[in-house]
């Protein structure tokens, strides 16, 4: 993990803000850190030394100087792109994945986007055009904010990094707020800081001259395919978790990998042959502390496991922490133990596995199922199903109830999922005060007409 601050320079004492910027960013990057500053831009990196460890230092330059870049994540394919771009004729200084992203915005502009495998976030400034270009990648792996105050336009990993900005206005967003009550985290571009938006996944922007321009790159496409059998997909399927996993592991560093009792982090670190996995759990009950799994399987796989259990006082003691490095409210547990778990890993090494978003990709929740477990409710006429689910509403939330509920619903309605916590009307009765905050539905809407067509 990286991470780069950075800001348009209409300020006098510009390297002294880039330094405290950078500063509040350290616990990205505490292998190196470097600046560049000119009359049109600053920009600030810390470094987690990964690939190339003693020259892939930040800034980076191109071969005359004119172009600048800060970079955080991870190119795979980044081999084969400086190979094609040797050949081009562009000359490289360094052997780290980061120069790969300065020659090919040389070579192929944006376009270059699509020829990319990896997690990333970064910023080109062009000094010859006055241009700033940045980009995050397809899945929003790698964090990138921005905002625009006082004629400024700051961008960075995090949001705190701005706080250090003499034009940055702490304010906070109450359209962020109410959003957070049915989702439990800010899912739009609006942050919970009034004027300072997320970089969306898969998507880029160019700034020049005080103009944003913000586009989408890339949109995954649904294509049903039914013409292989069970065997062949199942094949298709471990030869692509496979690549994948060898494609991670590039580093010149030692990778590790986290072990939950899931299938997704099991098969990943049986699959990687990585030297140790790492495990935490919270107390005795095997319902909270998958320790004893993590380690049986980690001694069939023949690696280490190195685990902690976490007490209540760690645990209380660390949420003040944990909520400082996310930056906005986030109310899913899981992120209490990741903070755990990466903090055991980052003793013994700097990469890690995971099988996250594995549960997600394969149907690893039994609500999955439901469409076709349940094929026969849905048979039933829509406007039964709308009568009782209007009835079974008015009682208690209750297991069987959910489900009248949820399947009387259209797709648009209860796209949501298991994230959702208060209705529109709810959330607008616990709130004092208006807001302009989308509904639920406004906002999912896009990812169901993208998924039906």
């Amino acid at each position: 993990m990286c991470g780069f601050v950075g800001f348009s320079n209409k300020i006098d004492d510009a390297s002294i803000v880039i330094e405290n910027m950078m500063e509040k960013i350290k616990h990205r990057g505490p292998d190196s850190s470097g600046k560049y500053v000119d009359e049109g831009i600053a920009l600030g990196f810390r470094r987690l030394s990964i690939i190339d460890l003693e020259q892939g230092n930040q800034p980076l330059f191109n071969e005359d100087k004119s172009m600048v870049l800060v970079f955080n994540g991870e190119i795979y394919n980044y081999q084969p792109l400086r190979e094609d771009l040797i050949k081009h004729g562009h000359v490289f200084e360094t052997k780290s994945d980061s120069e790969v992203l300065l020659h090919g915005y040389e070579q192929w502009g944006k376009s270059m986007l699509s020829k990319l495998r990896g997690m990333f976030a970064f910023i080109i400034w062009n000094k010859n055009t006055g241009e700033i270009f940045g980009a995050r990648d397809f899945f929003g792996i790698k964090p990138m904010y921005y905002a625009f105050m006082d004629e400024t336009f700051m961008f960075g990993s995090e949001i705190k990094s701005f706080l250090e900005h003499p034009h940055f206005k702490k304010e906070l967003n109450e359209v962020a707020l109410e959003n957070y009550l049915t989702f439990q985290y800010s899912p739009t571009q609006e942050t919970f800081f009034r004027q300072v938006y997320k970089l969306l996944p898969a998507h880029c922007f160019t700034y020049k001259n005080g103009k944003l321009e913000t586009e989408r790159y890339w949109q995954i496409e649904f294509n049903d395919d039914n013409e292989p059998d069970l065997e062949s997909w199942v094949e298709a399927i471990t030869d692509t978790f496979k690549n994948s996993v060898e494609a991670h592991k590039i580093a010149d560093v030692e990778v590790g990998s986290f072990l939950s009792s899931g299938v997704d982090s099991s098969y990943v670190a049986a699959v990687a042959d990585v030297d140790k996995t790492f495990t935490v759990g919270f107390g005795k009950d095997e319902k909270y502390n998958e320790i004893g799994y993590a380690k049986e399987f980690s001694k069939y796989i023949k690696k280490e496991n190195i685990s902690k259990v976490i007490t209540p006082e760690e645990y209380w003691g660390n949420l003040s922490k944990i909520q400082y490095h996310m930056d906005e409210p986030l109310a899913d547990p899981a992120a209490v133990a990741l903070y755990f778990v990466c903090k055991l890993a980052s003793e013994k090494v700097k990469v890690v596995l995971s099988g996250e978003g594995a549960d997600e990709i394969f149907g690893g929740y039994n609500i999955y199922k439901e469409p076709n477990d349940m094929a026969f409710y849905n048979a039933l006429p829509k406007c039964f199903r709308r009568c009782l689910g209007s009835v079974a509403s008015k009682f208690p939330a209750k297991r069987g109830l959910n489900f009248i509920i949820r399947r009387s619903k259209d797709l648009e309605e209860r796209f949501i999922g298991n994230a959702f916590i208060f209705s529109e009307d709810e959330r607008k009765q616990l709130l004092t005060f208006k807001t302009t905050a989308p509904s639920p539905v406004e906002i999912t809407k896009p990812c169901d007409k993208d998924a039906v067509s």
